[in-house]
């Protein structure tokens, strides 16, 4: 089993996403082309509207297509968003006030808050910590 990276900021004309899209809440088809994609392997990709968002997806079935050559549809399993929001926060280390600006996403379905427990996830993600509301950088842990 391996893992693909197709994240924006890994392009590379060989090996590239086409497509990706939901089918059912944590259910995609993912178009690409390159990679020799096998059932099983994982796929990085990036969050449409993200600048620096991904999602890994679980190939479960890949069929490669005759033409174009190097082409393959397969449906994965992944993060089980009915909606998907990326929000934009803030957050300052309380120890050097240095400042963390960072993308999280989001189920909008599931309300205000869902929110602060994402973005505490992803601020944890980022190697920050968090601690009874104060937040420190990697530095100053």
């Amino acid at each position: 089993m391996a893992e693909h990276d197709f994240r924006y900021t890994l392009l590379r004309p060989e090996h590239t996403l086409i497509e990706c899209r939901a089918l059912t809440p944590g259910r995609y088809q993912v178009t690409g082309n390159g990679g020799a994609i096998r059932a099983g392997d994982t796929l990085l990709v990036t969050l449409k509207g993200s600048r620096d968002l991904s999602m890994r997806l679980t190939v479960d079935k890949v069929r490669h297509l005759i033409s174009p050559p190097g082409q393959w549809v397969a449906t994965a399993a992944g993060p089980n968003f009915r909606e998907l929001s990326i929000l934009n926060w803030q957050v300052n280390c309380d120890n050097c006030g240095v400042q963390l600006d960072f993308e999280f996403a989001v189920d909008p379905s599931l309300g205000e808050a869902a929110r602060a427990p994402a973005a505490e996830a992803r601020i944890r993600e980022l190697h920050w910590q968090s601690l009874d509301g104060r937040h420190l950088c990697p530095k100053c842990q």
